[in-house]
């Protein structure tokens, strides 16, 4: 299992566009935080605060995280190398997690150079450090949550294509609706008192309330829920090749 999650990591590193997806997510972020005017601006903005990266960060990673998980299954199913990995003296379930596991920390390797945007607005809040340090970490805690549960959907897209392309596409499209799709069905005001229950069945709900400092209890069982889910998902749709 970790020779599996070894092999997807050095593929992902060894090829070029790994690295062209993690630059253009630091690309996009340090423009919006640093260069182009408006809002998301730091230093326009007059406050010691990065929480710009925390609204900007999962709208990037709804394209960057199906970029690099894209690959994980249909790229095997492809070449025909998932009949090959099936008969390894591993089950299905710790085939998809190897993979989850490997996505997970290349997100985790894409994000930690973000620390130095934390560090350079601490450094310019006055006094130095002045800066919200709860909020700063639980928005974090959000984030990888956020990128834990895309990194499950991806894997879960890959799975149902051998072609990288569509696989993409649905990742994305899963992302989107997994993240706001939930609170703009609520808008409509359709379903009345089960509205608030509608808008907690999407993530962006769980992230915002992360994003406050707190890290409830409920906010980690639901991530912890979503990706559980898409993983068996994900294990139902590589056993069915038995079948």
């Amino acid at each position: 299992m970790f020779a599996l999650i070894n092999k997807e990591i050095r593929s992902f590193l060894g090829s070029l566009i790994g690295y062209i997806v993690i630059i253009v997510f630091l690309t996009t972020l340090s423009l919006f935080l640093w260069v182009f005017p408006g809002d998301t601006n730091v230093l326009d903005s007059g406050y010691s605060s990065i929480g710009a990266l925390f609204y900007i960060a999962p709208w990037v990673f709804m394209f960057l995280i199906p970029a690099i998980t894209m690959r994980l299954f249909s790229e095997e199913s492809r070449t025909g190398t998932i009949e090959l990995l099936l008969t390894k003296p591993l089950t299905d379930f710790q085939i998809v997690l190897a993979k989850y596991i490997a996505g997970f920390l290349l997100v985790l390797f894409s994000l930690l150079p973000t620390l130095v945007y934390f560090y350079s607005v601490y450094q310019l809040g006055a006094p130095i450090g002045n800066i919200d340090m709860g909020g700063t970490w639980g928005s974090y805690f959000g984030l990888l949550f956020l990128g834990s549960v895309f990194v499950s959907i991806g894997l879960f897209s890959s799975a149902i294509s051998n072609n990288q392309i569509i696989s993409f596409i649905i990742g994305v499209f899963l992302c989107f609706f997994t993240y706001v799709g939930f609170e703009s069905i609520s808008s409509l005001q359709l379903f009345g008192a089960i509205d608030d229950v509608i808008i907690n069945l999407g993530i962006n709900a769980h992230y915002l309330s992360m994003s406050r400092g707190v890290i409830d209890t409920r906010d980690v069982i639901y991530f912890l829920g979503v990706i559980f889910l898409f993983l068996l998902f994900t294990k139902t749709v590589l056993g069915s090749r038995k079948w």
